[in-house]
């Protein structure tokens, strides 16, 4: 009578592993077809940018006439909103990654020391602007503009303010996956209870330990600032992409040029945040 349990508690474990489900992993093969395939469908567009940036125009065959002016400087007056466009978005991806760093970093750092139940709060917060579309958003933010522009002007870099609802959900799960990794809790309370104050336990503990998903939240943060068009094509602002879309309606060559210069651009700080990524998964396991 004693062994019957003792074959059945035996066997019990077995069965258990046994109908655990076995997780498929697509084999070399199929993860080569898939990256083809993927590379094929971002490769066609592409190459058709490069190919229509090198015709001649009405004369027909191809040239580098086009590159060369865009590199040499052979872009005369008319072209200054290109430049007036792109000196904006570089000033709206500064604000807009000082916007991120100074106000959600220490709600997050602080949320989690300090107040770990409104974690779903804040990250519900954080990750609405994704489902609401940029011109519903530009539509609530017309009257919101309007007091803007009577306090701070009504200059360009205001739509930082904007964009930083833009950037949020994704600068949040940049910073958000670093600080899971880190023990904030651990390095803080070690750092308090060697005399120091939450500024330097901020600045020299917490922060460093966070500068992969800090790099990763800023360089989102540049790419969409330097692609976002509906907003500041709405509340008449000029940006870099408003700016190629007026000097197309002249020259569409210098213009699709200027668009293949960003998207490699924002390719590199794509692969410098999967760079990042990769560091960052290394060394936590």
């Amino acid at each position: 009578m004693s062994g019957a349990p003792k074959t059945s508690a035996a066997v019990r474990p077995t069965r258990a592993r046994a109908a655990r489900p076995v997780t498929a992993v697509p084999s070399r093969a199929t993860r080569a077809v898939i990256l083809a395939v993927v590379g094929v469908l971002f490769a066609i567009p592409l190459l058709a940018l490069v190919e229509f940036t090198l015709r001649g125009g009405l004369q027909g065959g191809y040239t580098l006439d086009h590159w060369i002016a865009v590199f040499s400087g052979g872009l005369d007056r008319s072209y200054k909103p290109l430049w007036d466009g792109l000196g904006n978005s570089l000033v709206l991806a500064i604000v807009t990654v000082l916007l991120m760093l100074v106000l959600l970093v220490p709600t997050m750092i602080l949320v989690r020391l300090r107040f770990p139940r409104l974690h779903r709060p804040l990250e519900f917060l954080c990750l609405l602007p994704v489902t609401i579309p940029a011109i519903v958003l530009v539509v609530g933010l017309a009257p919101v503009y309007s007091v803007i522009a009577r306090m701070f002007g009504s200059g360009t870099w205001t739509l930082a303010f904007a964009y930083g609802i833009l950037a949020l959900p994704y600068a949040y799960r940049a910073i958000q996956s670093n600080l899971v990794a880190v023990d904030v809790a651990t390095l803080s309370e070690a750092a308090r209870s060697l005399g120091a104050g939450w500024p330097t336990v901020l600045a020299t503990v917490i922060l460093p330990n966070l500068r992969r998903g800090l790099l990763a939240a800023a360089f989102i943060s540049i790419a969409v600032v330097l692609g976002e068009f509906t907003i500041a094509s709405l509340l008449s602002r000029t940006n870099l992409q408003t700016a190629i879309v007026l000097v197309s309606k002249q020259d569409p060559y210098t213009a699709y040029i200027v668009i293949l210069l960003s998207l490699v651009f924002a390719f590199l700080l794509l692969f410098a945040i999967g760079r990042i990524g990769g560091r960052t998964r290394r060394s936590v396991s």
